[in-house]
């Protein structure tokens, strides 16, 4: 007998529509799921689209950068102007406007490109003092001077560079509540591009200092440093801007807070002596007797206590060579016996230090500066991180100081026991940071200047200071 193959009992019925209804909704959610995974499909293909605008504005925002500077904002109108308000800051002059302008505001013009025939400006001319002071208006002198021309050409275009760096820097980073690796990245981005940094060719001459307070100097932000600069701070900003090797080595103090302004005024009257003094066969000694009389003639009162202004005698200035930060003679800032004589054809930075403290300096605090030995004759390296590190310290410093930050800014990894493995081989010479006693104040002004046949360069002089 067949079976019959319809239901024959409710239940049977009852079966067979649930499977009629599970069937259509399968049914349903495949179109469903196929639906939904076109509208994803859709959205992801929107957003790539959205993600690769991005990535070329972002693109032409970088070549924008590039081409007109770190501080260039496409919203914000440039400015052709020299002035700058420097009232906010203590014991630096206004940049005054000039006739011909040439940079904008922010600096969005390299240097070569304002002065384009490389005639760059001469900053400042002092006379020498006593039976010199007549080479100043010599033809034969001036005649002489022509013999430095293309190694004033180089400083004078450092020198340019250094005073537009510093303009964009005091209007723009110098403020209560900025981070120091802040001003100190973005100054050093604005000396990059303003002087076109080429290797060994052009550059940063060392990294940029930023002691505060007790600490007198060589102390620049380690990465993830978040120091803040505060109202009540004493920051000495020095750096250094250099063309064929040749250095324009200048500094300031940053002050918000008048009630240290005569320790700002002793480093800056101190430096200005130390300047005038200087001069053709000029003993070091008699320069560093006329700075500290400047400098000790000062006191200052903080929270009803009187201090006698220092000046710190283990710190000195330096005479410059090629690649040399520091050449082979000192300029004592405290009176000796030194009669070692300046002679014609040098460079020198005149820097001072007025102190609150005991006037002597040490070592503290975590060291940030490294520095290639200049006369260091390389050893045997067996660690082949050590000797990866000093191939890239060659090529791209060799003797030009530089910093931790700098070395990560260079995509180097994992490199602390390899920098202190040269350290230890006496290749790389660590310059810790230079502190009076906590608790002090120490301010600091310097200048570079050239000692040609006819009279004293200023270099780095500029409106501020």
């Amino acid at each position: 007998m067949v079976e019959d193959s319809k239901p024959k009992t409710y239940t049977q019925k009852l079966q067979k529509q649930k499977q009629k209804q599970k069937l259509h909704q399968k049914i349903q959610n495949n179109d469903s799921d196929d639906e939904f995974l076109n509208q994803m499909i859709l959205k992801n293909q929107e957003n790539q689209k959205l993600q690769e605008i991005q990535e070329q504005k972002e693109k032409e925002q970088l070549q924008i950068k590039q081409q007109k500077g770190p501080a260039y904002n496409i919203d914000q109108p440039l400015i052709y102007s020299s002035f700058v308000d420097n009232t906010h800051l203590r014991n630096l002059n206004n940049w005054q406007e000039k006739e011909f302008k040439l940079q904008t505001q922010p600096p969005t013009i390299p240097i070569s490109q304002q002065f384009k025939d490389q005639n760059f400006p001469i900053s400042h001319e002092i006379p020498y003092l006593g039976e010199k002071s007549t080479r100043i208006s010599s033809d034969e002198m001036r005649e002489k001077d022509q013999i430095h021309e293309k190694q004033l050409k180089a400083l004078r275009k450092a020198a340019e560079c250094h005073k537009q760096v510093r303009q964009y820097t005091q209007q723009k980073l110098l403020k209560p509540g900025m981070k120091l690796i802040d001003i100190c990245e973005q100054l050093e981005d604005m000396n990059r591009y303003l002087i076109e940094a080429n290797g060994l060719e052009a550059g940063i001459a060392f990294p940029t200092g930023c002691s505060l307070n007790f600490c007198a100097a060589h102390w620049t932000p380690n990465p993830g440093d978040n120091t803040v600069l505060d109202y009540n701070d004493v920051c000495k900003l020095d750096f250094g801007t250099q063309v064929d090797g040749w250095i324009i080595d200048s500094a300031f103090t940053v002050a918000f807070n008048p009630r240290y302004d005569k320790l700002l005024e002793a480093s800056k009257d101190a430096t200005n002596t130390g300047i005038k003094t200087a001069g053709i066969d000029v003993r070091l000694g008699d320069v560093g007797a006329a700075i500290q009389e400047v400098m000790e003639s000062y006191e200052i009162e903080l929270d009803g206590k009187i201090y006698k202004v220092k000046s710190i005698k283990n710190l000195c200035g330096h005479q410059i060579c090629q690649y040399k930060i520091h050449g082979g003679k000192s300029v004592p800032n405290v009176k000796n016996n030194d009669n070692t004589l300046m002679k014609e054809g040098e460079l020198y930075a005149i820097e001072t230090f007025a102190s609150t403290g005991k006037g002597v300096v040490y070592d503290d605090l975590e060291c940030s500066h490294y520095m290639k030995d200049f006369y260091a004759k390389q050893p045997i390296i067996k660690n082949p991180k050590a000797k990866s590190l000093l191939n890239h310290i060659n090529q791209k410093y060799d003797t030009i100081a530089f910093c931790k930050r700098y070395l990560e800014r260079d995509k180097q990894s994992n490199y602390l026991l390899a920098l202190k493995n040269l350290c230890d081989l006496g290749i790389i010479n660590a310059l810790p940071p230079l502190c009076d006693i906590r608790g002090s104040y120490v301010a600091q002004y310097e200048h570079t200047l050239f000692l040609k046949p006819s009279c004293i360069e200023i270099l780095s002089k500029g409106d501020d200071y």
